[in-house]
């Protein structure tokens, strides 16, 4: 038997094996072809591709390469189209409870959500209140995985700074360098979705506007997605800009472009790892004395909204399917992962006695850090968890552990399961919102390990979603 087809799944469900063996019809052909490819060097071959267009990760002075697996996701047209109709339907959701947690707060009101799980949120923001939120200038990326019984379910949302999608394009020009030929004829194009970002920004302007300004606005080299940065800028045609570029005049926000005389700015989709209002000691950051009062006066849409990272909360999440029944009226077309709220006494008391078996995670935790999956832990560790839970409920949250999906992956030139998560994004929180077609699968390299992200040494796969 030719050596990627002597596989061997795991006990989690795997995407292109199924339980018996025997390769999903979707991946036939691809595994066929990788039969007769030196595995090893298609990696390198690959990465160097990545390599060459300056794909990496990190800040300038700490890049890391960005490791894709060449193995290929593949995801059928009809799970597609049922997953993109999930995703528009909760970024609808979120973007409504924004507006709603800043506004009238009327899902408090109804007692669907708790007030204290509003207030006690990370990146709640006071001075957010009252902001007119345009749903069209709106980006979520939604972190999906597959579980045992084989649906997708939402592990966690993303409406702060997704990031992402400029790595997902970076990996299908890489991928197709080499294996181009084998692409249905049905997949869908991702590189789509840099032309759908702009044109959801400039229809976010503010009311009146027809040829606004935007501006991208980054830390600058430092930031660790920088290279996305670079690239969003250069593919949508706008300018990239750091605080020192920016000023405020009068209820305008100026940007310094080049050599030409300050220009006023009628967008910004911001990817600053400053991303708060006000200072631990409640003072204004610089994004507040820069953004917040010419978004107040109506003169500056900013994406995502200022404040949205209260939905990246991980105890948000637990409410996130309530939200599609109050403000839709809808029953949630994709189910949440189960998250247990630990503010509350009886969630408490219920997760504290299973504690061995779930995960848990800081509310306001990012990039893997600080997530312990609590059966990997001693005896010891998981009592130092519980002691800190007990001591803080309310700043954790506990999920229960989801069996995520493997997939083929070249380890050592050979194929071997290793987790995946997918993140998808969706373009605009209203009623125009859509799906960029496809997505940035990620994958922990290794063995057994099933946290993802890039901060853990987590590397990417193109995905290829038929139409």
């Amino acid at each position: 038997m030719p050596e990627p087809l002597a596989y061997e799944p795991g006990a989690s469900p795997d995407e292109a094996f199924a339980r018996d063996g025997s390769v999903r019809e979707l991946y036939r052909t691809l595994l066929d072809e990788l039969a007769e490819r030196d595995l090893g060097a298609l990696e390198q071959a690959v990465n160097r591709s990545a390599e060459q267009e300056g794909v990496v990760f990190g800040g300038v002075g700490e890049e890391r390469a960005f490791r894709l697996d060449p193995v290929p996701r593949v995801i059928g047209a009809a799970e597609w189209v049922a997953t993109s109709e999930g995703l528009v339907q909760r970024a609808r959701a979120l973007t409504a409870f924004l507006a709603d947690a800043y506004g009238e707060a009327r899902i408090v009101s109804a007692g669907r959500v708790p007030e204290r799980v509003i207030e006690s949120a990370a990146y709640h923001e006071p001075l957010a209140r009252g902001l007119e939120l345009r749903r069209d200038g709106f980006l979520a990326g939604l972190d999906l995985v597959r579980d045992l019984d084989g649906r997708l379910a939402v592990l966690e949302d993303n409406t702060r700074t997704p990031s992402g999608l400029g790595y997902a394009i970076a990996a299908r020009r890489a991928v197709d360098a080499e294996l181009a030929h084998l692409a249905p004829a049905g997949r869908l194009d991702v590189q789509e979705g840099y032309a759908m970002v702009a044109a959801a920004l400039r229809a976010g302007a503010p009311d009146g506007v027809d040829d606004p300004l935007v501006v991208l606005l980054s830390d600058g080299p430092g930031n660790s997605a920088w290279h996305e940065h670079q690239q969003y800028a250069a593919r949508m045609d706008v300018p990239l800009v750091t605080p020192d570029d920016l000023a405020v005049r009068g209820d305008r926000l100026h940007a310094r472009l080049g050599g030409e005389r300050p220009r006023p700015v009628d967008v910004v989709y911001r990817r600053t790892d400053e991303d708060r209002l006000s200072d631990e000691q409640g003072r204004p950051t610089w994004m507040a004395e820069l953004l917040l009062p010419p978004a107040r006066e109506g003169t500056l849409t900013v994406v995502n909204p200022l404040g949205s990272g209260l939905a990246d909360d991980k105890l948000v999440h637990a409410y996130v399917e309530d939200m599609v029944r109050f403000y839709l009226d809808e029953e949630p077309l994709l189910r949440s992962a189960t998250t247990y709220d630990l503010g509350d006494p009886d969630g408490l008391s219920d997760a504290m006695e299973r504690i061995g078996e779930l995960v848990v995670k800081p509310r306001d935790g990012y990039g893997g850090i600080g997530v312990v999956l609590c059966r990997e832990c001693s005896r010891e560790e998981l009592a130092e968890v519980e002691r800190r839970v007990r001591a803080d409920p309310g700043s954790f949250v506990a999920q229960e552990l989801v069996s995520i999906s493997t997939h083929p992956t070249v380890i050592d030139g050979r194929l071997a399961p290793r987790h995946v998560d997918l993140r998808p994004f969706v373009v605009g929180g209203g009623h125009a919102s859509t799906t960029v077609p496809g997505g940035l699968s990620r994958v922990a390299f290794g063995a057994g390990e099933m946290v993802v992200n890039s901060s853990r040494d987590g590397g990417g796969k193109d995905t290829w979603v038929m139409g």
